[in-house]
């Protein structure tokens, strides 16, 4: 039987692409409260942007659109943030004009409380308490 043990050890960066990097930036920073962890310029005028909660090890890149010419925006992440007081970051990031749902879902065992938020360029990320 093979030996199917993954070599890897953690998930590093989820990318997210984006049309408006600084405007994304502040966002993730000031609204959210995330890091700006690196902002290197790359190729062609690019930028490879990274933003993370403080103490995290994942980051979220915030990367240019693809050269595919496929939109940036309106993706559904699968990105999953949790935070320890769920009320209270709702309260807050509606009272910051952030795009959340209208209260928390509360769908009982096994499901954590959870809402939903959406980024200035409408994707959606989901944050559990």
């Amino acid at each position: 039987m093979p030996d199917t043990k993954t070599r890897v050890n953690k998930i590093n960066t989820v990318v997210i692409p984006v049309s408006d990097q600084d405007g994304m930036i502040a966002f993730y920073v000031e609204k959210l409260g995330f890091q700006k962890r690196t902002d290197i310029p790359f190729g062609n005028g690019y930028r490879w942007v990274e933003v993370a909660p403080e103490d995290a090890d994942t980051t979220i890149a915030l990367a240019p659109p693809p050269p595919d010419g496929k939109p940036a925006g309106n993706r559904e992440t699968g990105i999953g943030l949790q935070t320890d007081d769920i009320d209270a970051y709702h309260a807050e990031l509606k009272a910051a004009g952030v795009d959340v749902d209208a209260e928390v879902s509360r769908m009982g065992d096994p499901v954590p409380p959870l809402f939903w938020l959406r980024d200035p360029e409408g994707n959606s990320l989901m944050v559990v308490g």
